[in-house]
């Protein structure tokens, strides 16, 4: 009789593969996170819906924003003539009894789109054109659009707002930012000329030598350019 026979091999003990170690902790990670999330559910609904509400806030004011600058867009189309006519006073007020509204009120109606941004320029130069350079100094301060060439021209009609009032040094200052914000501008030749002039005014000759070079070593094919030598012979 066999003794063997009836003795149990021992089962092969199974090899814990990679697969299994991998889902294992794939297994324990979503309990965990399952886990965390019924903790902090109310916290996490908060800060979810929190953004949904920020998300939806930035669609709409897009929106708006869009919307406010169509609207400008065609008011400045209907007041523009009378502006270009030189008709400046009823350029800032509008006219009454139309749907024509004035540039004051386009920039008081959409001043945060481009387009109204666009308009104080206009406004401001339409109430320099009438002596009163406070009123346009404040908005040609207040321009804070997004294109160069009229952020150059703010600044060059600060400038001359403070040089009809005879603050000539800080004319001087605001001529040569308007002369910086952008290579493509072509007046940058005149703005430059401009702030050497006011310096020289004053009695900085330096300072306006620094400028008239800057003419005759960039600008030197522009108009001003081809003259600059005799402004030059003024402040040697």
């Amino acid at each position: 009789m066999n003794k063997n026979k009836d003795l149990k091999v021992p089962a092969k003990k199974k090899k814990i593969t990679r697969k299994a170690i991998k889902e294992d902790k794939l297994v324990t990670s979503f309990y965990e996170i399952q886990e965390f999330y019924l903790k902090y559910q109310k916290q996490i609904l908060i800060i979810a819906g929190t953004i949904a509400i920020i998300v939806l806030a930035f669609i709409i004011y897009s929106n708006k924003i869009q919307q406010e600058n169509q609207d400008a867009s065609l008011a400045l189309s209907r007041i523009m003539p009378n502006y270009k006519a030189n008709n400046y006073k009823e350029a800032i007020e509008g006219k009454a009894g139309t749907n024509i509204i004035g540039l004051k009120q386009i920039v008081e109606n959409y001043g945060s789109s481009e387009q109204g941004e666009s308009a104080k320029i206009f406004l401001a130069h339409s109430y320099f054109m009438l002596g009163k350079y406070d009123d346009a100094l404040k908005y040609y301060e207040d321009y804070s659009g997004s294109i160069d060439l009229l952020r150059s021209t703010a600044y060059a009609g600060a400038a001359a707002c403070y040089e009809s009032k005879g603050n000539l040094e800080k004319a001087a200052g605001l001529f040569r930012d308007a002369a910086f914000v952008t290579k493509s501008n072509p007046q940058n030749a005149n703005y430059l000329l401009d702030a050497g002039l006011d310096y020289h005014r004053i009695g900085l000759n330096e300072k306006a030598k620094e400028y008239f070079k800057i003419i005759k070593k960039e600008y030197k094919k522009t108009k001003v350019g081809r003259k600059i030598e005799n402004y030059l012979a003024i402040v040697n």
